[in-house]
């Protein structure tokens, strides 16, 4: 296959991810309870998932967003008591988030309202379809965080 060819399948490729991440994300932010932000949401399911603190670094690795955008986001979401924000007892210059029980409530609850969406979607692909192109999925996101 020729280079150019090769040139044509990942713009098709990186085309049709844009695309398909800009419409998810606005589908998803639409079905959001009301005053959630995507990004918060993303963080609470993060802190969900993982079951412990984290630094306010460690979360901006994990989502490749500045330390600056990451900090905007805690704010917010600790405003609305939805995570908690202590200091490291060993160094004063570190802090550690967690998610609150009101946090995970509001998880739990923007969880739910997307939910739906989310399932009409792999439904209407067909599950073993979704299931086939996750790991060529897992396998490009691998590769481009190499690259971070």
């Amino acid at each position: 296959m020729t280079g150019e060819r090769f040139d044509d399948i990942a713009v098709a490729l990186f085309g049709e991810l844009f695309m398909a991440d800009q419409l998810a994300r606005n589908r998803i932010s639409k079905a959001l309870p009301r005053g959630m932000e995507l990004s918060q949401f993303s963080v609470l399911n993060h802190l969900a998932r993982v079951g412990d603190e984290r630094t306010p670094a460690q979360l901006a690795r994990a989502f490749h967003v500045t330390r600056g955008a990451m900090t905007n986001t805690l704010a917010r979401l600790e405003w609305a008591g939805h995570i908690h924000i202590r200091p490291d007892w060993d160094d004063a210059r570190q802090k550690f988030v967690a998610i609150s029980p009101a946090g995970r409530a509001a998880r739990d609850a923007a969880v739910s309202a997307v939910s739906p969406m989310i399932a009409d979607v792999v439904e209407a692909l067909g599950a073993d379809r979704v299931r086939a192109v996750l790991p060529v999925l897992r396998e490009l996101r691998a590769r481009l965080e190499q690259d971070n």
